[in-house]
């Protein structure tokens, strides 16, 4: 006769992108996810956004500013060895719930190999969903802010925005607007502003995917006329992106190297190699230039220091036949 003691149940912790939160865009995944867990937690909104799933489940609904009360109650039943479907909207990885679980876990001592699984199970950040409403202004080089100061520094947040503002990021803003913070959009716009022409294209979504989806396209100088608020989401194009037939585009720069209506390459640029202005061409024009590091700088808005460093530097052999 066997007495040894039946083990107890591994806990579970599933940290569900939900996407939009329109079920057309939810993946397989989360809703298998979900299926499988015995409790949900999330942001009452979040909740809303799959009712219709959480049948004969425990249901835990926490407010916007709790979520570090939302990764506890997490914790604590898959220490009881539960299954917890914890819910974001997008991604739980972006902005949301899977930073702040494991923080409260590594603080209690979790490691992979403890008696609780974690899964991070991605979905559609605001980012892509809205991008794909407006056209495609993220094919080139982008990042994502949050305005929020909450819990992040106005003066990390500012020098953020005026760094990518400088480097010609597309930008996408999130958590631009709320009741209590009105200014915060007014100062990125500012920021903004010291870099990017006043008629750099703008495009507002707000709820995308769900009933009351507002999309509006206007200007970095008209941008803070628009309804904006805690919903929305607010992407700043680059120096080349362009509206056009209601579709807000970034080039990727296939015009740089070819002829866009006939695929043709350029003069002086060679198919699957670097730009002629790519790295290699790039360090032989500075040391073909006979100028100084200081004047370089200025021309290409990079540090002195960078430059002369490069200039110190012999020229490579890929140089000379750049």
């Amino acid at each position: 006769m066997n007495d040894s003691p039946t083990p107890a149940p591994r806990g579970r912790i599933m940290l569900v992108g939900l996407g939009p939160g329109s079920h057309a865009h939810l993946t397989a995944r989360a809703r298998e996810a979900i299926a499988e867990a015995d409790t949900v937690i999330g942001y009452v909104t979040y909740i809303r956004l799959v009712a219709d799933l959480l049948e004969g489940k425990e249901v835990i609904r926490k407010s916007m500013t709790e979520e570090l009360d939302r990764a506890i109650e997490a914790f604590e039943r898959a220490r009881q060895g539960r299954k917890v479907a914890l819910i974001s909207s997008g991604d739980a990885g972006v902005y949301g719930m899977a930073g702040p679980t494991f923080e409260v876990l590594f603080q209690a001592g979790w490691t992979p190999d403890s008696d609780i699984d974690v899964e991070i199970i991605p979905g559609a950040s605001a980012l892509n969903t809205c991008a794909a409403l407006v056209g495609a202004p993220l094919t080139h080089d982008f990042c994502a802010i949050s305005l929020s100061d909450l819990l992040t520094p106005w003066p990390t947040i500012a020098r953020r925005l005026d760094a990518v503002a400088a480097a010609d990021f597309v930008v996408a803003l999130y958590n631009p607007k709320s009741g209590r913070r009105t200014r915060q959009i007014v100062e990125a716009q500012r920021l903004f502003l010291r870099h990017r022409r006043p008629d750099t294209p703008v495009a507002i979504v707000k709820s995308a995917y769900r009933p009351k989806q507002r999309i509006e396209f206007t200007t970095l100088e008209k941008m803070t006329e628009a309804d904006i608020g805690m919903l929305s989401t607010v992407l700043i194009g680059n120096s080349n992106t362009f509206i056009r037939h209601g579709l807000m585009v970034t080039p990727r720069g296939y015009s740089n190297k070819y002829e866009v209506d006939s695929g043709a390459t350029r003069e002086g640029e060679q198919a699957g190699r670097s730009l002629s202005t790519g790295l290699d061409g790039w360090l032989a024009s500075l040391h073909a230039s006979g100028r100084s590091a200081r004047e370089l700088a200025a021309e290409h808005r990079l540090p002195e220091d960078y430059i002369a460093t490069l200039l110190a530097e012999a020229p490579d052999a890929t140089e000379t036949t750049a």
